[in-house]
């Protein structure tokens, strides 16, 4: 029996998201419009809408649906504004930044997983997304900033390396903290400070270049 994935995406924005205070209808709209089975490994079609993290190539994960929704209602993103993305993972999370109307610069360290979200975003016409393979914390240095600064990869601290990307009133999306309870968090630009909203507990893998110093035993 075929897996009805209209009855399923409905299931997953009703009765994962929306339960999870996800209430914007932009955000809710978007995540029933963009095709999330078209960005997940093929392996993994039949979870598209599962209420888990979906492995991807190179040791990283796409978020939960709920995650992803509570992700997107705290960025608030308006059309027209700029978005720099680092982790682009499956792509999935920046062609919902697009659909919401922003400009997308996505950074992906791996080039298999570059190439394969470049391949699925021209697939479904998405062009406001610009895919940049590169090392964010090392050879990546943006020549603007941006309304909103997302990291979908984890650190014990934000890098102020993409605290310096945020324009004046933006917002950055980090997960920060130690394995199993990390704290996803949207900082709000404001000034000479940064007023934090904690989001929800997760445990995401290490953005590549944050890895924990090496602990010794004497």
């Amino acid at each position: 029996m075929s897996l009805n994935l209209d009855q399923a995406r409905f299931n997953m924005v009703e009765q994962q998201v929306r339960t999870w205070d996800v209430l914007d209808s932009r955000v809710l709209e978007i995540l029933s419009n963009v095709p999330r089975e078209d960005f997940v490994p093929s392996r993994y079609r039949k979870l598209a809408f599962a209420d888990m993290r979906i492995p991807l190539e190179k040791g990283q994960v796409m978020m939960k649906p709920v995650e992803e929704g509570r992700t997107l209602q705290s960025l608030n993103i308006e059309p027209g504004q700029r978005v720099l993305e680092i982790g682009t993972g499956s792509g999935f999370l920046a062609a919902c930044m697009a659909g919401l109307g922003a400009r997308v610069v996505t950074v992906e360290i791996h080039s298999e997983l570059a190439d394969s979200a470049r391949a699925r975003l021209g697939q479904h016409g998405i062009d406001q997304v610009d895919v940049v393979q590169a090392d964010a914390l090392d050879d990546y240095s943006p020549d603007e900033t941006f309304d909103v600064v997302v990291v979908t990869g984890s650190a014990r601290q934000v890098p102020a390396t993409f605290e310096s990307w945020v324009g004046s009133g933006g917002r950055l999306f980090a997960v920060r903290g130690d394995s199993p309870a990390m704290e996803a968090v949207c900082l709000t630009h404001r000034g000479q400070r940064w007023a934090a909203d904690s989001l929800f507990e997760t445990d995401l893998p290490r953005l590549v270049g944050a890895e924990d110093p090496a602990q010794f035993d004497f």
